[in-house]
């Protein structure tokens, strides 16, 4: 149990925009920072981070909360391992009962598959440092190899000692359980229900996640014997799935955002030796065909990536097959082909850092033409491959999503391939109409879809329909569905007004020494709240009053009831920002709320009870129509005029005028 103390040191020291910026590349706008969402796909940036509220709030999913919720929602922690993480990020120490790793790994079997591999990699960089057969075999191959001593301890390179329970035996002195060795993928159990070590007499590449932990591991043998295979890797677990983990991300992260270019590379090796030349901003697919989610995680840090695989033939297939896919997900892609022979392991020691990095600067190309050059050079002359290899380099283009940049590659490729511009766009447009039929099911012709998609974009230009402020007069039922959005529209603006404004001293009318959350309780006692979670949050705010507390705006969004929390931060948050342009450049002057904060609350007030008085008319309404005894009729016609007249009252103070 985390004490308070503790809590509320970790939640006052906690940056979100440094919490937030380990994950997802953050760029200004305004007064928030902005990226793409990492709970769903987009590529258009709908997350926010607001600084000064310490929230973010995604417009796209909906997901929002603090720096705790964040670390939850993305690292699926439970509220203590969230505090931990940031505990440890921001070196704040955190008092517990000292427990053993049997009562911790009893506690959580997910956190119990992190600690044995935590323990797993400890043991292993221990066996490379200190014991005989490590430093004789495995830390002699990392030096043979050309990797410096600050490389292998940077990444927790390891050695898997060649004895069949080696590990096992360790980690259960230690007091850890065979099951979790065994649902990790550390340790094997066999048809005679005998565990054994998976990665024996291997170097060992731990494999982090995007907080440092680790997840799985690599692991290389060192033997020659062609029947046992180079690389083993950890199986699928609970806290390790292949085609969601970068090799190297955790370290290459902050370098990727900085320079606004990912390197990918396609082993554990090559990392290090990119690494050790000083180029950090480099990943691997960490022993897998490249995968969307991979795109996705490189996605979040920046829009360009650049390929480094090997010089042989191999390798050139090998980029070409993972290349479309990142032009589909909307980044920049470049190659960097090494020459034959070599890959960027081998190039960098062959050649040291300085020349390694001058080779990489200078011989990027951008994916397509690097792909046209290649396949026309493969064709030769042959007037039918070059024919199908157009239509494939085609195809590529047709996967970028950006029309400009495609049209781009168009005219290059116009020239590269000595085709005319418009046969090239022709066949594109071609490519282009059959994904979207084939997307829309074959229900309609791309044709009459783009029609469509025209009449749509016109009624978006040319404005809305005239009948948009068509409202039913006050005699009329607005229907319940109308009714019931219009209070809540109301309820909440009242929620936001006071979260916004709460603490603000009231200086209208003469009124002294009130705050603005005071004066809307005060206006709020003939007012009956219909949305469960706004009418949660007045009765509190009325409650710390009282009792001679004002609530303040973080109280909610950082409550333990997180649908009251997710409400405040979306009442707290806005998706827009207004441009500087409207009085810069074309002189208009847009008025903030806050230059008049008696129109804006009592604004609010008042719409939310001419709402109210609405519902109340509505209901009386339908009583008219069926009451049949003329005493009940004459009192409810009564009621009826009552509110009739607060209702024009209220109107008055808004300025509308009530026909009927």
């Amino acid at each position: 149990m985390i004490n308070q103390d503790t809590i509320n040191k970790i939640m006052d020291t906690a940056r979100i925009e440094e919490v937030v910026g380990d994950f997802v590349a953050l760029k200004k706008r305004g007064t928030s920072l902005i990226g793409n969402c990492p709970f769903h796909n987009e590529k258009t940036p709908s997350f926010n981070v607001s600084v000064t509220k310490g929230i973010y709030k995604c417009f796209g999913c909906g997901k929002g909360g603090d720096a705790v919720h964040f670390i939850m929602d993305h690292e699926k922690y439970s509220y203590p391992e969230a505090l931990k993480y940031l505990a440890q990020k921001y070196n704040i120490e955190v008092e517990e009962t000292v427990q053993s790793p049997q009562n911790i790994e009893a506690q959580n079997a997910r956190e119990s598959l992190y600690i044995v591999s935590e323990y797993a990699a400890g043991y292993f960089a221990n066996e490379l440092w200190t014991g005989n057969d490590g430093r004789a075999i495995g830390l002699s191959y990392f030096k043979e190899r050309g990797f410096r001593e600050d490389i292998l301890k940077k990444f927790q390179l390891g050695y898997s000692p060649d004895v069949w329970d080696a590990l096992i035996q360790n980690a259960v002195g230690a007091g850890h359980k065979e099951e979790y060795l065994e649902k990790t993928g550390l340790a094997i159990r066999n048809d005679k229900g005998k565990l054994y070590d998976r990665f024996r007499g291997r170097v060992m590449f731990p494999i982090h996640n995007f907080t440092g932990r680790v997840i799985g591991f690599g692991g290389r043998t060192l033997k020659t014997d062609k029947n046992v295979p180079k690389y083993v890797n950890s199986p699928e677990s609970d806290i390790y799935h292949k085609s969601n983990v970068l090799y190297g991300l955790y370290h290459a992260k902050k370098a990727i955002r900085d320079q606004d270019n990912c390197y990918l590379v396609e082993g554990y090796a090559d990392v290090l030796a990119v690494h050790q030349a000083g180029i950090e901003n480099v990943v691997a697919s960490s022993g897998t065909s490249l995968t969307t989610e991979q795109i996705r995680l490189i996605g979040r840090f920046t829009e360009n990536v650049t390929i480094l695989y090997d010089g042989d033939a191999a390798g050139i297939k090998a980029s070409l097959r993972g290349l479309d896919m990142i032009l589909e997900e909307g980044l920049n892609v470049k190659v960097v082909l090494f020459p034959d022979g070599h890959d960027p392991d081998s190039y960098m020691h062959h050649v040291g850092s300085g020349e390694f990095k001058q080779y990489i600067e200078g011989n990027r190309r951008d994916f397509i033409l690097y792909k046209a050059t290649i396949l026309l050079k493969e064709a030769g002359t042959d007037p039918i491959k070059r024919a199908g290899i157009i239509r494939d380099i085609i195809e590529s283009i047709a996967k970028i999503p950006d029309d400009i940049k495609a049209a781009v590659f168009i005219r290059e490729c116009s020239s590269l391939l000595q085709v005319e511009e418009r046969i090239l766009l022709s066949e594109l447009n071609k490519m282009r109409a059959a994904k979207l039929k084939k997307a829309s099911g074959g229900s309609s012709s791309p044709q009459s879809q783009s029609f469509q998609q025209h009449q749509q974009a016109q009624q978006h230009a040319e404005g809305p329909p005239d009948n948009l402020f068509e409202n039913p007069g006050p005699y009329e039922d607005p229907g319940p569905e109308t009714a019931a959005s219009n209070d809540l529209i109301q309820e909440q603006e009242i929620v936001r007004l006071l979260l916004a404004y709460g603490h603000e001293l009231v200086n209208w009318d003469g009124i002294d020494n009130m705050y603005i959350g005071s004066f809307i309780i005060q206006n709020l006692t003939d007012v009956v709240f219909e949305d469960q979670l706004c009418s949660g949050i007045i009765e509190n705010y009325r409650e710390e009053i009282e009792n001679g507390h004002l609530p303040v705006a973080s109280q909610f969004i950082k409550s333990p009831d997180r649908n009251i929390a997710e409400l405040a931060i979306t009442l707290s948050t806005s998706p827009y920002i207004l441009s500087e342009n409207w009085e810069n450049k074309h002189n208009i002057y847009v008025r903030d709320e806050t230059v008049n904060l008696k129109a804006t609350i009592l604004g609010g007030l008042f719409h939310l009870k001419k709402t109210k008085i609405a519902g109340i008319l509505s209901a009386i309404s339908k009583e008219i129509k069926i009451e049949t005894d003329p005493v009940n009729l004459e009192i409810l016609m009564q009621r009826f005029v009552l509110m009739k007249g607060v209702e024009r009252e209220i109107s008055k103070h808004l300025g509308i005028t009530i026909l009927k």
